[in-house]
């Protein structure tokens, strides 16, 4: 009895001993699956936009998918993996433009061990697009007075793209590729034809969830760099895969019924766009074919950007509406 009472008082103290349960918190930004959040981009007036990020908590860190452009976007992303008392392991970026690849420079800095995937194209935009717009950038400068409100926004854009090599990968994709990145089953997919000539989709297992950068943009499709047809082809390839949640470059996420739609929509303005209907007709077909995926308040951007897209890209001499397509480019 004295043994059998000194065991239960030892096994009375160690469960009073235990330790509770650690409450894990909830990852900073919108939730759109367990351990995964959102922090979104935004187009506002008068400067130029940030795309949206995409957080991934995993057993030895978080993963990031692209980092936007501004200071205070890619600070965003810091405070959310301190929140997660967790360093960031890998970034994803799904293409070169400053929008998703410029705050690399900031968190590089801040994560020194961290593996940046994306593709090779950022060599050769260095050398071209964005050497091109850094000229045009530093000419405007040039031609500025000295209380230019916009001279600011000009030397940090100048700024981002001289970041240079801390805006490239680590280590290349290439091609398709399954691997595990902080702890997380993920595979890497790459287009080459649509959007920016080298555009990265991260589809994560756990979830279903599917980061698809440029290749999907509210409230309408961005096509300064783009090849459309073989952009038309790659979200074919994207609606064969196995997604639940689609995060978009901008706007909100879908399902894939959502989806669905976008890429409806995508193919009807290429055919409008292509045919002798009216510019003002193909942008309201665009509006009604997007239907609700298009946020009542983006209307407008949505006509403005599509007014654009139309005139200077879709209907664009040959030369420039096939300058970024690449015959015969593999997928």
């Amino acid at each position: 009895m004295k043994h059998a009472a000194l065991l239960g008082l030892l096994g009375l103290l160690t469960a009073c001993a235990a330790p509770a349960p650690v409450e894990v918190a909830a990852l900073a930004g919108e939730p759109v699956a367990p351990d995964v959040a959102l922090l979104q981009g935004a187009f506002v007036a008068g400067q130029q936009p940030d795309g949206n990020t995409l957080l991934l908590r995993g057993r030895d860190g978080v993963v990031v998918f692209d980092t936007g452009r501004h200071v205070t976007h890619v600070q965003r992303i810091i405070d959310a993996a301190r929140a997660a008392r967790l360093p960031v392991v890998a970034i994803v970026n799904s293409h070169w433009h400053l929008d998703h690849v410029s705050g690399n420079a900031v968190l590089r800095d801040a994560y020194p061990q961290a593996q940046v995937y994306a593709s090779n194209a950022i060599a050769g935009a260095m050398r071209g697009f964005l050497a091109d717009y850094r000229e045009q950038l530093q000419a405007m400068l040039d031609k500025a007075p000295a209380d230019s409100a916009d001279a600011a926004g000009w030397r940090e854009e100048i700024a981002r793209i001289d970041g240079g090599a801390k805006l490239f990968p680590t280590i290349p994709v290439m091609a398709f590729r399954p691997l595990t990145l902080a702890g997380r089953p993920v595979q890497l997919g790459l287009e080459t034809n649509a959007v920016s000539g080298g555009d990265v989709w991260m589809l994560d297992r756990q979830t279903g969830v599917l980061a698809a950068g440029d290749l999907v943009t509210l409230p309408a499709p961005l096509l300064d760099t783009a090849c459309a047809d073989g952009w038309r082809e790659a979200l074919g390839r994207l609606d064969a895969l196995g997604f639940t949640t689609l995060v978009p470059g901008h706007g909100a996420p879908m399902d894939h019924a959502g989806f669905k739609r976008y890429r409806i929509a995508f193919d009807n303005l290429l055919t409008c766009a292509a045919g002798p209907t009216s510019s003002d007709a193909c942008r309201a077909h665009w509006l009604r074919d997007a239907g609700a995926l298009i946020a009542p308040d983006d209307a407008a951007l949505a006509d403005s950007l599509l007014d654009y897209y139309i005139g200077q890209v879709l209907r664009a001499p040959q030369a420039r509406r096939l300058k970024y397509c690449h015959a015969g480019a593999p997928r």
